[in-house]
């Protein structure tokens, strides 16, 4: 199990964060939402993890 990228964050990792102006990060489902809001950011559900991002 590979932990979110977020500080302090202990979730397993869910999604991988397509950021266009930093390098892309994997976080959690919850913080997936959080970022996906962002203009410009693009989230991809990782193998396995696809009916977590619904």
């Amino acid at each position: 199990m590979t932990t979110c990228a977020e500080s302090g964050c202990e979730n397993e990792v869910a999604v991988e964060l397509h950021v266009p102006w930093a390098e892309n990060r994997r976080v959690c489902t919850a913080h997936a939402r959080v970022w996906a809001r962002k203009d410009g950011v693009v989230p991809e559900p990782l193998a396995g993890h696809e009916d977590e991002w619904l």
